[in-house]
């Protein structure tokens, strides 16, 4: 029997080496991105590509509007700057582009669309070792999430239970970085930077901690830098 999942698919490297994870396992892969008023939409346009190339039976970009709540420096409304850290610093305390809620508010849905597609599992890119100190990607998190999905949804009731997956929660980057070359996954259609210009940054923590992955691993990253 056919297996389902939804991949949360943000257009980054993460979320893009686990939708590429799911496809090995052997799913069909029904993508989902959220429009949710982050300060650029071109990790959407990359998630286009990524959800193509891994050949996702569909593909829903889900307009939200985080903005009316605002409390993140990633949010397009924000006054507030983006603050750049040493890498030997990230991770240490949460930062301004913490939005709140926000991978509650993406797992929701997903578990929504999981029980309208009878899925057997959402798949979704947390890391908890090369990260940027988030509550909600944490294996606490997603073990509690497991919980609720468990115990909310009709699935859960009738003894299907959607499983949450997280295949990269205790890999480095660069142990995300090589699995990702082994399942071929193509880096140059992702986008980490947290600003949405012609050319990732390479100063903001995203890309900071991208590029020591791509490092730690001997391997160059196929994107351009305006600054290393």
């Amino acid at each position: 029997m056919t297996k389902k999942a939804v991949c949360l698919i943000s257009g980054g490297l993460d979320s893009a080496v686990t939708a590429f994870t799911a496809k090995k396992q052997e799913y069909d892969i029904y993508a989902l991105s959220f429009r949710y008023g982050q300060r650029h939409t071109k990790e959407l346009s990359c998630a286009k590509k990524i959800s193509k190339a891994v050949g996702a039976k569909d593909h829903i970009i889900l307009p939200i509007d985080l903005q009316k709540f605002g409390g993140s420096s990633l949010l397009s409304s924000s006054t507030q700057k983006i603050t750049n850290h040493p890498v030997k610093d990230i991770g240490k305390r949460i930062p301004s582009t913490y939005v709140p809620a926000r991978n509650t508010i993406f797992l929701s849905f997903a578990l929504a669309y999981a029980e309208t597609i009878n899925a057997d599992a959402i798949f979704i890119g947390v890391n908890a070792v090369d990260y940027s100190a988030y509550p909600d990607c944490r294996p606490d998190y997603i073990k509690m999430f497991q919980q609720l999905a468990h115990l909310a949804t009709r699935q859960g009731v009738e003894g299907k239970t959607v499983r949450i997956k997280a295949p990269l929660l205790h890999l480095t980057k660069a142990e995300i970085v090589k699995k990702g070359v082994r399942l071929n996954v193509p880096f140059s259609q992702t986008w980490s930077c947290y600003r949405g210009e012609a050319t990732a940054c390479g100063r903001c923590d995203s890309c900071l901690l991208r590029l020591k992955g791509f490092q730690e691993a001997n391997m160059k990253d196929p994107l351009p830098y305006a600054l290393k």
